[in-house]
């Protein structure tokens, strides 16, 4: 089961971190993952942290530099701290986990950047 929390309207150039709570298997045994789905558009990956102890993390060209993921094995959870947000980063923002041949979602959290 995945949940997210933390989204939120803000103003172009602020702030907001998501999480995504996790239960029903250890995240670190998971490729994780944040996506994103704009009004009318497809939805896209964002970012991710690859499965095992030094998960690599990578990141969509369009959020390079200004997102960042990490995760907390202990509280088992992953958040997506985004910085610089832009009006083009309006979205519902899906956790994702991908494990043993299984993949699952969580239902989103809707991010508004407008000033």
């Amino acid at each position: 089961n995945l949940v997210e929390f933390g989204g939120d309207l803000v103003q172009p150039g602020g702030s907001l971190k998501l999480s995504c709570a996790v239960s029903g298997f250890p995240i670190y045994e998971a490729d994780m993952r944040w996506f994103r789905q704009a009004p009318g558009k497809e939805r896209e990956k964002v970012c991710g942290i690859i499965e095992g102890p030094n998960g690599r993390k990578y990141y969509a060209d369009s959020v390079k530099g200004r997102f960042t993921i990490s995760n907390d094995n202990f509280r088992n959870t992953v958040y997506l701290q985004m910085n610089n947000l832009q009006p083009e980063d309006t979205a519902v923002y899906y956790c994702n986990a991908a494990i043993s041949g299984w993949e699952y979602w969580g239902n989103g959290t809707l991010v508004t950047v407008s000033s």
